[in-house]
């Protein structure tokens, strides 16, 4: 965390965090059964850790977006979602935080029913399902790793509103922020090549303002 938020600070990088079910052997990437209160501190103690490992480096959290299993679950399930956001606002600043969120998701709206900054985020190395889920990672096609399809799906959102699903059929989707993956394949060079075709369109990124 301390290099990430150093590479961060060197690049003018906004910091934030990303909580999961604490479970690192399968990366949180599998739904665990937990006491609300569990889950509760769990997030809340998550984002304290980075928060106070940026506020001794002289930077901030700025954002904060569940991960992994949890992510998923919180887009179907407002119980999950509204113990997500009280972590959240249980940590040290969390009000001011802003709650990363599926678009029509039940962590998006349960945020906006509690008074709470949410930016709607779109994966543009992901596939989409039609009902407008993320192809799980067991089946093949999950994962967009050809940097050219990738930026085209950032452009997807940026300029038609939506993506091209897994059937070929379009899913109007509004975001405010775009997600790559870090341990995506070749996620760098993705990253690259989004950010130069945001540049060609005269995209400006810039930190989210609720």
């Amino acid at each position: 965390m301390r290099a990430a938020i150093e590479l961060a600070m060197k690049n003018g990088v906004v910091v934030g965090a990303h909580p999961g079910y604490p479970d690192r052997e399968r990366f949180g990437r599998v739904p665990l059964e937990m006491d609300p209160r569990e889950l509760i501190e769990a997030v809340r103690r998550q984002i304290d850790a980075i928060a106070g490992i940026a506020s001794r480096l002289g930077a901030r959290i700025a954002h904060v977006k569940a991960h992994g299993a949890l992510y998923n679950q919180a887009e179907r399930d407002p119980a999950v979602a509204r113990n997500i956001l009280f972590g959240i606002q249980a940590a040290t600043g969390g009000h001011e935080l802003v709650v990363f969120a599926p678009p029509d998701s039940a962590m998006y709206a349960e945020a906006k029913a509690m008074g709470m900054k949410a930016a709607r985020e779109g994966f543009i190395d992901r596939a989409y399902e039609p009902d407008g889920t993320l192809r799980p990672r067991t089946i093949a096609g999950a994962l967009v790793t050809d940097p050219a399809a990738a930026a085209a799906q950032a452009l997807a959102f940026l300029r038609d509103g939506g993506v091209t699903t897994t059937d070929g059929s379009f899913l109007k989707l509004e975001v405010d922020t775009l997600c790559i993956h870090g341990d995506t394949p070749g996620a760098a060079e993705i990253a690259l090549a989004v950010r130069e075709a945001l540049r060609s369109a005269k995209a400006k990124v810039a930190p989210f303002r609720a």
